[in-house]
């Protein structure tokens, strides 16, 4: 079976850990017109029919491809925006036929910040800024879904990079267990991290110690 683009991409023992796209308000912000434009036109083509036979109708049909054609292109546009977590790095993948390919090694991220409305939190959708030591410098995800999901499979697999060995799938030394105790802590006091959050991974760190 043929590899999709984004499996193309992934390098060597690289797993896929999470995927999500923009909410689905974004998608129907984008249509609402589109979709209005074919109710009216369909609603004036069943008028015109019923009263007469008037070529009109044909002109309509005609006209209905219009929408549809930007509809289906609005979809596919926001169906190709991905934003991806790896074991290794964060993915932003945009594009139908060209592609354009943002990631931020895990390595590198500094900070993350997460902005949810109220709307946002009840529905799942908001706002996540990676900050990073690299030269773009932060990378803003708007209006994704799952947002909270996402922010903490990223701190996962940062978390895990000090553990994992691509090589032989075997733990590093228990020496740098202490050093990833110290980087959660960090990560609490930004307020990144809960307490329990902060607790729980620091109790499974000491018992691979």
């Amino acid at each position: 079976m043929a590899k999709n683009y984004l499996e193309e991409l992934l390098g060597k023992n690289e797993r896929i850990l999470l995927k999500t796209r923009q909410h689905w308000f974004i998608l129907f912000s984008s249509i609402a017109l589109e979709i209005l434009l074919i109710l009216i036109i369909v609603g004036a083509v069943i008028t015109i029919a019923v009263i007469t036979a008037s070529p009109m109708v044909t002109l309509g049909l005609v006209l209905l491809l219009i929408p549809l054609v930007g509809m289906l292109r609005d979809i596919i546009i926001w169906y190709n925006r991905q934003y991806i977590v790896t074991n290794r790095r964060v993915i932003q993948i945009s594009g139908v036929l060209s592609k354009d390919v943002v990631d931020s090694s895990l390595e590198k991220v500094n900070d993350v910040k997460m902005n949810q409305s109220v709307w946002g939190r009840m529905f799942d959708y908001g706002d996540v800024e990676i900050l990073t030591a690299s030269e773009t410098g932060a990378n803003t995800f708007k209006q994704i879904g799952d947002p909270v999901k996402f922010k903490t499979a990223m701190l996962d697999a940062k978390e895990q990079l000090g553990f994992d060995d691509d090589s032989g799938g075997e733990h590093r030394s228990t020496s740098d267990i202490p050093s990833q105790i110290e980087k959660l802590d960090e990560l609490r006091k930004r307020g990144i991290l809960t307490e329990e959050e902060f607790q729980r991974k620091k109790a499974e760190l000491l018992a691979k110690m």
